[in-house]
């Protein structure tokens, strides 16, 4: 197993000018459509709101903030179904109703005595990328608008929704020399 000196051997997917930028972030601020899920609306014959999240992006969020890594969620729509999401995972910070996200991470900057450059942002559409020009390493997925895949520092290989959470979060884990110990709990061996 790899110590925090050691790389990683997922470090060599990515360029070390992206891993530079992912050392030094503190906290990572993700959309939620197109991102956490696939970016459909999905409704019941009754108007009822249904979203699919990727379990596999919630446990690497949840493994970012045992690592230390702040998570926030800034999106435009309001959705109790965010809300219980958001809430199930124990993540501290959910702006809903933020169309103007650059404003709602300014927000955050004032409140957390943090600078962009420590910040991540994880968006897929126009509305994001102030956001994600604002911030030290803009992310954002393969399905997400062509201007702001041009303008990110990082395309997932996930989709939004299938994943692509996950790899972002192994992506600063990795950078920080945190991402075996996230790991090791789950390759202990067996009685």
């Amino acid at each position: 197993m790899a110590d925090s000196t050691t790389p990683h051997p997922m470090m060599a997917w990515w360029p070390d000018a992206l891993l530079a930028k992912a050392r030094r972030i503190r906290l990572i601020a993700l959309d939620v459509d197109g991102i956490m899920s696939d970016g459909r609306l999905y409704f019941s014959a009754t108007g009822d709101e249904l979203k699919a999240f990727n379990i596999l992006d919630g446990l690497g969020l949840k493994q970012l903030m045992a690592a230390g890594i702040t998570v926030a969620v800034i999106t435009g729509r309001q959705s109790p179904l965010t809300e219980k999401r958001m809430r199930d995972l124990g993540i501290p910070h959910l702006m809903q109703g933020r169309e103007d996200k650059k404003a709602a991470l300014q927000e955050l900057v004032g409140a957390m005595d943090i600078t962009p450059d420590a910040i991540a942002y994880m968006g897929d559409d126009l509305p994001d990328l102030p956001a994600l020009r604002f911030v030290g390493l803009g992310l954002t997925v393969p399905n997400g608008y062509w201007l702001v895949r041009q303008h990110a520092d990082y395309c997932t290989q996930a989709h939004g929704g299938a994943g692509a959470v996950r790899e972002a979060c192994d992506l600063i884990l990795a950078a920080q020399g945190k991402l075996d110990a996230a790991l090791q709990p789950y390759l202990e061996p067996q009685p």
